[in-house]
């Protein structure tokens, strides 16, 4: 029996030594173009390098990116197939309690790639020129106001809702198919003010079709700087960001996950995959995979608190 174990692990170590040996699969749920899309190819092109195999990415839009999602859960184990995910997982987790998987079980944190704030944007003559603006007009007209998200459940919708929380204001929620029609109604004047991605907010700040009164991190935007951050505009435990990474499924080996982890964190470091992201707008994340994973419950546990106490109904 001894020599049956021993043979096992010589054999799984040696599988786990040539990882990769055939071509990996990323599975992405959200459509071509979009943020997360575009830095997950990025890292799937310098993965691809590294190691020496095609790594391609699947997309598998839809659901608020459960669709991709469930398909990793659902897949084997043996490190060819990884998901690249953002932080809508973790709301999915915290809001969704009907999912056909359970994030928390069914997949494995591996390693973060980016992490970048949403901007706080208004039409050009909106009449709010700050942060503690726009909470007293608010507040002087309750559930007057509204904001847009490119969609219910998603990152910018909670950013909003969060933002209702934290400031005690009613804004109402009016969610688009999109980002690029929510940023249209904003500047025809139809929504108060819209947390875009960076990608859609803040092209149009720079190019004044729109005002950035915010940005949602901890700290300002390298590409902003001129934009301050909620938190110094009154809400100062005020944060969100938009974070990027991969997960593989629960059944993997631990030892094989965290070889991919380090190849990851690896390749994240090299200074061309980092002018690469960076090219794409987004910022690095760095940290290994233990810290990964409680970033991860933290932001569950988050999302949940926010979706509780806002009492919202997601599914």
């Amino acid at each position: 029996m001894r020599a049956i174990v021993l043979l096992a692990v010589l054999f799984s170590f040696g599988a786990h030594a040539q990882y990769p040996a055939k071509p990996v699969r990323v599975f992405v749920g959200y459509a071509a173009g979009s943020s997360t899309d575009i830095v997950g190819r990025v890292m799937a092109e310098r993965l691809g390098a590294y190691w020496k195999q095609n790594v391609y990415v699947e997309t598998r839009a839809g659901a608020a990116g459960n669709l991709a999602a469930d398909a990793a859960a659902h897949s084997a184990g043996d490190g060819y197939t990884l998901l690249f995910a953002q932080n809508g997982l973790a709301i999915s987790a915290a809001a969704l309690p009907n999912l056909p998987y359970r994030a928390e079980v069914d997949l494995v944190p591996l390693a973060p790639v980016a992490s970048t704030p949403h901007i706080l944007i208004v039409a050009p003559d909106f009449p709010a020129k700050s942060v503690q603006e726009l909470i007293a007009r608010a507040r002087a007209e309750p559930g007057r106001l509204a904001f847009a998200s490119s969609g219910v459940g998603n990152s910018d919708h909670l950013c909003g809702e969060l933002f209702n929380l934290m400031a005690g204001i009613q804004a109402v929620h009016v969610p688009y198919k999109g980002g690029a029609p929510a940023a249209t109604d904003l500047m025809a004047g139809r929504i108060a003010y819209y947390f875009a991605g960076m990608p859609v907010g803040l092209p149009l700040a720079k190019s004044g079709r729109a005002r950035a009164l915010g940005v949602t991190g901890k700290q300002r935007f390298a590409n902003a700087p001129e934009v301050p951050t909620i938190a110094e505009q009154g809400l100062p435990d005020y944060e969100a960001t938009l974070w990027q990474g991969f997960f593989a499924p629960g059944t993997i080996a631990p030892e094989l996950g965290a070889r991919i982890a380090a190849d990851i964190q690896h390749v994240l470091a090299l200074p061309e995959t980092r002018q690469r992201l960076q090219g794409a707008g987004a910022s690095v994340f760095e940290d290994n995979q233990a810290s990964f994973r409680r970033f991860f419950r933290a932001e569950i546990e988050k999302w949940r608190e926010v979706v509780k106490k806002a009492n919202l109904k997601l599914d």
